[in-house]
């Protein structure tokens, strides 16, 4: 059997001028793990739109499409292209589970849901002439969860091929996260077990990896042994964390340090308590964010901010503050977004039942446009504030005042040569991309690792250059975004 999975290319990513890195980061990990369930005896073959251009003139005997909102446009066309010549499509994540009347027409068979427990029931289905046009997840459990089919992913294509995930979902549910309605009928959060993971973790090459899990620390028995099986590995590896746990689990962020993390995504999205408590994001209520900093900081643990604006309570002071403030505590990075009620979330149906939604273009939902109105933000203010954060956040003013920040002149380097890298060399970028030669900064990033100062835990260098994980796109459920 011919098998063909696709990741079509996110419309931000199409067509621009100058490629930023953020798109050629992680490969599509989630079909590359749908591919471990094949026989041995099957042909498969995995394209990326973002890393290369798709051949869409074969006739495999199944294509698997992967569906993000802002790339439904470009599937639904290269699922009636395949569907024309009768080939049979699968289509299925974040968007399909959110919106399958929308995707219906365009598939032989829908995946709502993650799809370690549908998949392989297609599969059987498939094989003996009877596949079903919908499949729900219900019964979820990563036990028996294959490898990924990494021998599928064009690795020097990618600067982190090494990224992993070892749960799916989040504990927490806040009313604007798109991935809440992917997890609705069934179990939201859950974990490999830690063998299993430290198999899988143990079979990547190089030092350094990327944990795309929504919140790798949010189950203390799995994490805990995690990190001790991962002590001594000599790796590096970055990850997503809450401020309740950085703040609430004594000796869990020293553990994970000393196994080797070092840069953490925090979405502390708001310096407004209202807008927490409107959004449901009760685990962050009442935490003190700057003790949250300063303890990452003291492990020698970079921080990657990410901030949302158009909530409630935003008025047209919050971009500068916001700016000012992660300024003043020496984030080495951050990322902005505009508040983006995603089809099947708690915001949609509220701003729905305001009569707020301004737009239903799915090209939009990129969390850099307006598709609603704010409650105190003129037209024009809410765009045009996000823009001006990233250009002020990331001058060379701000980047040296953060950079002060640090206690001493190699952790003030550091911060100098990933923050500057990461945003000022976007040429130098551009340039690797289109010439298929960005796995070949991987030594320079190995390089990089050995930057800064050790302050608590053992003695593996620091310095980590960050990359930047935007939470609307990659994570890593199968299906997922």
């Amino acid at each position: 059997m011919k098998v063909k999975m696709i990741l079509p290319a996110l419309i931000e990513a199409r067509g621009l001028p100058v490629r930023p890195i953020k798109y050629s980061l992680f490969p599509p990990l989630g079909l590359a793990t749908l591919a471990g369930y094949l026989d041995s005896s099957d042909e498969v073959l995995l394209q990326d739109e973002h890393v290369e251009k798709l051949d869409l003139n074969d006739r495999p005997d199944i294509v698997v499409i992967q569906v993000y909102i802002t790339s439904a446009k470009r599937a639904y066309a290269i699922a009636d292209t395949y569907r024309a010549k009768g080939v049979y499509v699968c289509l299925g994540g974040l968007h399909v589970t959110t919106c399958p009347q929308e995707a219906a027409p365009h598939a032989d068979s829908m995946f709502l849901g993650p799809g370690e427990d549908t998949w392989p029931g297609f599969l059987r289905d498939f094989r003996q002439g009877y596949p079903k046009p919908i499949y729900r997840s219900l019964n979820r459990s990563l036990s028996g969860l294959p490898m990924p089919r990494r021998d599928l992913i064009r690795r020097g294509s990618y600067l982190v091929p090494n990224s992993l995930v070892v749960s799916r979902g989040c504990p927490h549910h806040c009313d604007f996260c798109y991935k809440d309605s992917f997890f609705k009928d069934g179990k939201s959060f859950y974990t490999l077990e830690a063998d299993r993971a430290l198999r899988e973790i143990s079979s990547l090459p190089g030092r350094h990896l990327y944990f795309l899990d929504d919140h790798l620390f949010g189950k203390n028995a799995f994490i805990h042994s995690l990190f001790r099986g991962m002590k001594g590995m000599g790796r590096v590896w970055q990850a997503a964390g809450t401020v309740k746990s950085i703040l609430e689990n004594p000796g869990l962020y020293e553990e994970a340090a000393t196994s080797g993390l070092r840069s953490l995504f925090v979405g502390f999205e708001t310096l407004t308590q209202g807008n927490l408590a409107a959004m449901h994001k009760t685990h962050n209520l009442g935490r003190d964010y700057e003790e949250a900093i300063r303890r990452l900081h003291s492990m020698g643990v970079m921080v990657n901010a990410s901030f949302v604006y158009g909530m409630d309570d935003d008025g047209p002071d919050v971009f500068d503050r916001t700016v000012d403030w992660a300024v003043a505590q020496g984030l080495e990075t951050a990322t902005f977004h505009i508040l983006t009620p995603y089809p099947g979330t708690v915001l949609r149906a509220r701003l729905e039942g305001e009569g707020r939604i301004l737009t239903n273009d799915w090209d939009l939902y990129d969390t850099r446009h307006q598709v609603f109105q704010p409650a105190r933000l003129k037209t024009g203010e809410l765009e045009a504030g996000y823009w001006r954060s990233y250009e002020r956040f990331y001058s060379w003013k701000n980047i040296l005042r953060a950079a002060s920040t640090k206690a001493d002149m190699a952790g003030q380097f550091r911060h100098l040569a990933y923050t500057g890298g990461w945003k000022k060399m976007e040429p130098m970028w551009n340039l690797l991309i289109r010439s298929g030669w960005v796995g070949r900064m991987r030594p320079v990033l190995e390089t990089v690792l050995g930057i800064g100062p050790v302050r608590n835990p053992g003695t593996i260098p620091r310095g980590v250059p960050e990359i930047v994980n935007d939470p609307v796109e990659p994570p890593g459920e199968l299906f997922a975004a």
